[in-house]
C-alpha cells in the first residue's frame, strides 16, 4: 500500500467520526512507518475534523506506527490502548489527549 492509498482510506474512514461533542482543540500527528511510509494529521477544531497529509507542528500528540496497526485501530480489529501497551503504537506527547483519539474511532461506528 502506499502513502496515497492510504491517506486516502484513513480520510475516508474518519470523515464519518461525530466528534460534535468535542468542544476542545485536539490534534494528532501520525508518522507511519515501513510500507506506505509517511505523515498526516487529524484535527478536531469548533466539532468539525479534518485530516490533511501534512505535519502539524502545534500537535498535541504525535502516534508512531504502521500503516498495518493504523488500519487494525480504524476497523476496530485493535484497540489503540492495547496497541499502545503492547509497543505496536507509540505515542509521543500528552497522554490524556492521545486517549481521546479512541473516542474518535469509537465515533465512526
Amino acid at each position: 500500500m502506499t502513502y496515497a492509498e492510504l491517506f486516502s482510506e484513513m480520510k475516508t474512514k474518519f470523515m464519518n467520526a461525530d466528534v460534535s461533542d468535542i468542544s476542545e482543540h485536539l490534534a494528532f500527528q501520525f508518522n507511519i512507518t515501513g510500507e506506505g511510509e509517511g505523515i498526516f494529521y487529524v484535527e478536531v477544531k469548533d466539532g468539525q475534523l479534518s485530516i490533511e497529509p501534512y505535519e502539524y507542528y502545534d500537535r498535541n500528540v504525535t502516534f508512531i506506527c504502521s500503516a498495518d496497526v493504523l488500519l487494525k485501530i480504524a476497523d476496530g480489529k485493535l484497540d489503540p490502548v492495547l496497541a499502545f501497551t503492547l509497543q505496536k503504537l507509540k505515542v509521543d506527547g500528552s497522554i490524556e489527549k492521545a486517549l481521546r483519539f479512541k473516542e474518535i474511532v469509537d465515533s465512526k461506528r
